[in-house]
């Protein structure tokens, strides 16, 4: 499955409108508070679209963004296991909405320390890049956290879907392997076909 980043979009209404009608299967909005990484887009009004929404906050105060983004009723709502010390307290707040819970590790931090939380979750988000910018480059390193996350989930028989976000474009794709979801940014959005790009994705 690919979800499509409008980091790098938020602002173009028209282009956001003319992903959404791509129907690819989650539109990916990036959120972040300028103190949990340095980039700041933080509560964004989001235009009306048909395709599920897919969120990842990076912040540090979860709750206040989960609460002004339920209202979107997005299919995933995602924080950062480095962000909050509470962490099953908000993954049962998020499901309480009936919101799918997703959990975020960024490129330093082992899958070990997700273990106590992985059959409470839906959804593990592995940063392949370091939070906050679009654009950069595939870290290489994910692949293993990737293979180590499909490998506890079929030993465990855990049914959170892995999702990998960061440089992903139609070459690094393969280093991916046991993802369900792939988010693309740049790769589609700075481009000048979608459709294009968004097939080689497929």
């Amino acid at each position: 499955m690919i979800s499509i980043s409008l980091l790098n979009i938020k602002d173009d209404n028209d282009k956001i409108i003319k992903i959404d009608n791509l129907k690819t299967d989650y539109l990916h909005i990036d959120i972040m508070d300028g103190l949990f990484v340095n980039n700041k887009v933080d509560f964004l009004e989001l235009p009306n679209v048909t395709t599920k929404r897919d969120i990842h906050l990076m912040v540090y105060n979860v709750k206040d963004y989960v609460d002004y983004y339920k209202k979107y009723q997005p299919e995933y709502i995602t924080f950062h296991l480095e962000a909050i010390d509470n962490i099953e307290e908000m993954i049962n707040y998020i499901k309480a909405l009936n919101i799918k819970v997703g959990i975020s590790i960024k490129p330093n931090t082992p899958v070990e320390d997700l273990k106590p939380y992985l059959d409470k979750v839906d959804l593990v988000l592995v940063m392949s890049v370091e939070p906050g910018l679009g654009g950069q480059k595939f870290m290489e390193n994910s692949q293993a956290k990737i293979e180590e996350l499909d490998t506890i989930r079929k030993e465990h028989n855990y049914q959170y879907v892995i999702e990998v976000d960061g440089g992903i474009n139609n070459i690094t794709k393969a280093m991916c392997k046991g993802a369900d979801i792939l988010v693309v940014g740049s790769y589609i959005t700075m481009s000048d076909n979608y459709e294009e790009r968004l097939a080689s994705m497929l």
